[in-house]
């Protein structure tokens, strides 16, 4: 019994551990090529490849809000496809590894407010 209790609460403390990951109290913009788009539970993922200013290709890893935020931000993760050319707004890994928390996505010219959904701590 105490192991099926203590597995059950492995996914609720990885989701619920954003804040342990990323660094809330900072932003980072990454502009770049999505390379792939997983949808997994509890949130999705966007890679993409960044054109550092020396020209070399930094690979990133997004994580993106819950399907529901996605949802009520009015974008689906089927308009996200391999090539496009998106830019995100968010909170960089606090470990300096090219990973962040999205919070704004602009594609195919629109801009999908993430954080209006979201409650943030600073």
């Amino acid at each position: 019994m105490g192991a099926a209790l203590a597995a059950a609460a492995v996914p609720a403390w990885a989701h619920h551990a954003a804040q342990m990951m990323f660094d809330v109290t900072r932003r980072v913009t990454v502009t770049g090529a999505v390379t792939r788009v997983e949808s997994v539970n509890p949130h999705p993922y966007v890679d993409i490849d960044a054109k550092g200013a020396n020209g070399s290709v930094q690979h990133w890893l997004i994580e993106l809000a819950a399907p529901g935020v996605l949802r009520q931000a009015g974008l689906s993760l089927g308009a996200l496809k391999v090539g496009d050319l998106i830019t995100i707004e968010g909170s960089p890994a606090k470990d300096g590894s090219p990973v962040a928390f999205a919070y704004t996505i602009r594609a195919g010219g629109q801009l999908f407010d993430l954080s209006k959904t979201l409650t943030r701590t600073r």
